[in-house]
């Protein structure tokens, strides 16, 4: 996004810190080579409440600094609503990116904080037509735009950049034998009988299991005792976070994606690998309704029979773009925002 933006506009790039462990965060600046941010904010971790005020005064000072002519806010994190109501309420004009995406849980807060910058943006951005109708279901049918999805542009961006052979070697795995495994929403890491009923659907399974483990599950693993049950799983391997070119060789070459993670169940879309999702619902239904996608929740016998019937289906449109959303995302704000 930052090639496209940077090539016909200023931008002042904010880094809230929300992420802040070099596997999570820095790792991606530099394998990406996304520009350093102008600003970090350096909030850390902690409560949504805490954390989304936090950030929400350190951004109304730093836009009332800078007077942005828009404020360009990714996705459904913390960051993202406060990003948005900094700028709201400032009079800054907001334009989201990933608008429209529903999974319609409240109780998961990153579907609050989809909801809330929707309707206090006057740009949407949408990945799909899905989200599209979304919007138009709640009355937003006003500077609504359907410009693709940003990941798939990066996807397509690093795909000739990607060699498994050096991380599949060091893990001694074989293309197309394993499955790769990431855990990380609190509905699940936060739970001791859901976390553990994952690691036994895991070691039910007859391929090797790459998780890599993220720091707050990790955290969690010791503090539920569960760590003894995953190290007694000869067939779960578990590693640190991935950086994202290590992450896209072993999904590309893997038999199968297990994840509670939206962004890689899209991932696994691209690069046609069929995916389990560890939640109940999914703001990317496009990848159910096509097959490529299953809903397991974190049943134990559920998440073993949607493996074993793990299969590549025939059909596999460009639901998600042409992998130019930057470019339609830039034509967009200056159709909106010109002077």
């Amino acid at each position: 996004m930052c090639r496209a933006l940077r090539a016909r506009h200023d931008e002042v790039l904010v880094h809230s810190g929300q992420h802040y462990d070099y596997d999570m965060s820095e790792v991606f600046f530099e394998q990406l080579g996304i520009p350093l941010p102008d600003y970090n904010l350096a909030v850390g971790s902690g409560g949504h409440g805490r954390q989304t005020g936090e950030m929400l005064g350190m951004l109304e000072e730093l836009f009332s600094e800078i007077a942005p002519d828009v404020a360009l806010v990714y996705g459904d994190t913390n960051t993202t609503l406060a990003g948005a109501l900094a700028a709201v309420k400032l009079g800054i004009p907001v334009a989201h990116v990933e608008a429209g995406l529903r999974s319609f849980n409240r109780s998961m807060p990153e579907e609050i904080n989809r909801v809330v910058t929707d309707h206090v943006s006057s740009l949407l951005l949408c990945p799909t037509r899905v989200a599209v109708a979304h919007l138009a279901a709640e009355g937003i049918t006003g500077g609504v735009e359907l410009v693709g999805d940003v990941m798939l542009d990066t996807a397509r961006f690093f795909a000739d950049s990607v060699d498994s052979a050096p991380v599949l070697d060091s893990l001694g795995l074989t293309p197309g034998r394993y499955l790769l495994a990431t855990v990380h929403r609190a509905s699940t890491s936060d739970s001791p009988e859901r976390l553990a009923a994952v690691i036994r659907a895991f070691s039910r399974i007859a391929l090797p299991v790459i998780w890599a483990v993220h720091p707050r599950t990790r955290k969690n693993l010791h503090a539920f005792g569960l760590v003894e049950a995953l190290e007694a799983a000869p067939n779960i391997t578990d590693v640190p976070p991935l950086s994202y070119m290590d992450t896209v060789a072993l999904l590309g070459s893997s038999a199968g994606l297990l994840t509670d993670s939206g962004g890689m169940q899209k991932e696994a879309y691209f690069f046609g690998v069929p995916c389990v999702t560890l939640r109940e619902e999914t703001e990317w239904t496009e990848t159910v309704e096509l097959g490529w996608n299953v809903l397991a929740g974190t049943d134990e016998a559920r998440i073993v029979e949607a493996v074993g019937a793990m299969s590549r289906p025939a059909s596999h449109p460009d639901v998600y773009g042409d992998g130019h959303a930057a470019e339609a995302i830039v034509r967009a704000l200056e159709r909106r925002f010109a002077d």
